[in-house]
């Protein structure tokens, strides 16, 4: 498979160790329903999975979950409950949101909050290695320490400066040393949860979280780590600070960014409340058909949502069950062609829409044949496969 990586800016060859592959994917901060922005995001690494398992590959899927947050607290806050049970009640509606849509369950989710002993041992490392420091409770990462600060971003200093202001970062903050320093830990204000740690009571920073999650759950180097593309800065280039300065390198072999969903021209959003529900589309059509909306974009491509979409890939879902209740074959040689295409698409860096053109020629051809003209392959066969992969599974249904 060749993939584009982050880091490196290219699309290149991505080389699995053993038979194995591990995937890291940052998960939600769960505090409101599941959008198509995150319906995309992880849509694309389901397909990454399925593709690889079908290869014949061993494929451990890590999702994290960010149950401790200004955002839940504050959310917790208005209505009333306890920040934890908030963030039980949303990871479970997300759940049941992406099974919605046909995502294959990750084989571990750890919390943030079931593992801030090991984020404070990596941060007192990090303080004892001259990496990090402390004011006042709270512990930065010393950019200054790290000269590599901006590697897989590829941004210059006043850019990384301008988007930590816009991503909560902070760069006027007095406390720190340099305007790009990034909090490691944070004193827990009147209320809040908080842990022990040598620095007083407090939680750890967001990008601590990941670090100390991924290579809990996966060991190290990460094969693919990824998320959304705009946690490339500050997220993903602090993680990878704080992880090489705590003495892991490399930290991660390949860097997988989706781009963001739209609506009206504007990135969906829980801030600014320009969301598309995945509840409310799954309640309108088939999971599949949502599936099929998704892999109409190529994950490196932004797009915008619109109504018509939708109907355009509920259209094409009823195509291929059609085609595949016609009950036609397809020539074995006819079948090899159309899958070794089918899967060269999805092997050139994610060409989800070149795969579904396949399975358009695949459903095209199915429906002007002749019901069980011959030998072959069946189509229901075929097609179902291959819709598998994509994540668009349907259950068979006779002829």
């Amino acid at each position: 498979m060749q993939l584009f990586d982050t880091a490196l800016q290219e699309v290149v060859p991505f080389e699995p160790r053993g038979g194995r592959v591990g995937i890291y994917v940052c998960g939600i901060t769960p505090y409101d329903s599941a959008h198509l922005g995150h319906a995309f995001v992880y849509h694309v690494f389901d397909v990454l999975n399925r593709r690889f398992r079908d290869a014949g590959l061993a494929v451990r899927s890590v999702r994290n979950v960010t149950d401790v947050d200004d955002d839940i607290l504050r959310v917790a806050r208005e209505r009333g409950v306890d920040f934890q049970d908030l963030a039980s009640e949303q990871v479970r509606m997300f759940d049941h949101d992406m099974a919605g849509i046909g995502l294959l369950p990750v084989d571990a989710a750890p919390r943030a909050t079931d593992h801030v002993e090991e984020m404070v041992h990596w941060i007192a490392r990090l303080v004892d290695d001259g990496y990090a420091y402390s004011v006042n409770g709270w512990v930065f990462f010393d950019s200054g320490a790290y000269p590599d600060y901006g590697r897989l971003s590829h941004l210059d200093h006043a850019t990384m400066i301008e988007l930590s202001r816009e991503r909560g970062a902070d760069p006027d903050d007095t406390r720190k040393r340099r305007p790009l320093d990034f909090v490691l830990w944070q004193a827990s204000a009147e209320g809040e949860p908080n842990w022990p740690s040598p620095w007083g009571p407090g939680r750890p920073g967001w990008h601590i979280e990941c670090t100390v999650m991924s290579i809990g759950a996966l060991g190290h180097p990460i094969d693919i780590h990824g998320g959304g593309d705009d946690l490339i800065y500050p997220h993903h280039e602090s993680e990878i600070a704080q992880a090489e300065a705590g003495g892991v390198a490399p930290y991660v072999r390949h860097w997988t960014h989706v781009a963001m969903v739209n609506l009206d021209g504007v990135k969906m959003s829980k801030s600014l409340g320009n969301l598309v529900f995945v509840r409310d589309l799954v309640a309108r059509v088939p999971g599949a058909a949502v599936r099929l909306l998704l892999a109409a974009h190529h994950y490196r491509k932004s797009w915008s949502y619109d109504d018509a979409e939708l109907d355009v890939a509920t259209a094409r879902h009823s195509r291929y069950l059609s085609a595949m209740q016609a009950g036609g074959t397809i020539s074995h040689e006819a079948a090899r062609s159309h899958e070794e295409r089918f899967f060269e698409r999805l092997d050139d860096d994610l060409d989800t829409p070149g795969a579904l053109h396949e399975l358009d020629a695949i459903a095209q051809e199915l429906s002007r044949g002749t019901p069980g003209a011959g030998p072959g392959t069946e189509g229901q066969q075929l097609l179902g496969r291959l819709m598998t992969v994509l994540g668009a599974e349907t259950e068979a249904v006779p002829a």
